[in-house]
């Protein structure tokens, strides 16, 4: 297959979350991205306004691959009410089985990886979908941040100890089952 050469401000943006994932936005400067290009950092500014920018590129590129895997499985979109009923009515082989294909995307898929990395830098999961399932009854009342840390916690950990280990990933998979099991006996009302 036949690989499209990258423009230099595809370039900028891949080596900045290259650079993102593993020094985080605060450790990566304007200069080391244009370093990891091959440019001056003074050139960077003709194709993004700030290093803000290039990190809403890399989140939009995001966007669009997670919509993408989301149609091919049927994840419901951008609608909270909707994903708590959706998530809600899932077996725990539903669950599983739909953690799976996540899990693997995230895993597999060498942007995302990238991306994962640097999100778990920065910050941990947005609990509104957490806050949401507890308000329609789907998890016993509690702490929404805490439970999306105990939920995506052993994810992270899981991202972090089998990426590059394609030999392992059925047992990464087989811990994944077993973490969504438990999760799902400890909180589901």
């Amino acid at each position: 297959m036949k690989q499209t050469k990258m423009t230099t401000k595809e370039r900028i943006a891949d080596e900045a979350l290259n650079l993102f994932s593993r020094r985080g936005y605060k450790g990566t400067s304007v200069k080391s991205i244009a370093d990891a290009v091959g440019i001056k950092d003074s050139s960077i500014y003709k194709h993004f306004k700030s290093k803000r920018e290039i990190v809403d590129a890399i989140v939009e590129q995001m966007q669009k691959r997670m919509e993408e895997m989301s149609v091919r499985i049927g994840l419901p979109l951008n609608e909270r009410e909707q994903e708590a009923v959706f998530f809600g009515s899932l077996s725990i082989e539903g669950l599983q089985s739909l953690s799976r294909e996540v899990f693997l995307f995230y895993l597999q898929d060498e942007f995302m990886s990238r991306f994962w990395h640097f999100a778990t830098m920065e910050q941990y999961q947005d609990p509104a979908i957490f806050q949401e399932m507890i308000r329609q009854g789907i998890f016993h009342h509690g702490d929404p941040e805490i439970l999306a840390l105990h939920f995506y916690a052993p994810i992270f950990f899981l991202l972090c100890k089998y990426t590059e280990r394609n030999d392992q990933v059925e047992e990464a998979l087989e811990i994944l089952n077993r973490h969504i099991a438990e999760f799902s006996r400890n909180y589901q009302s």
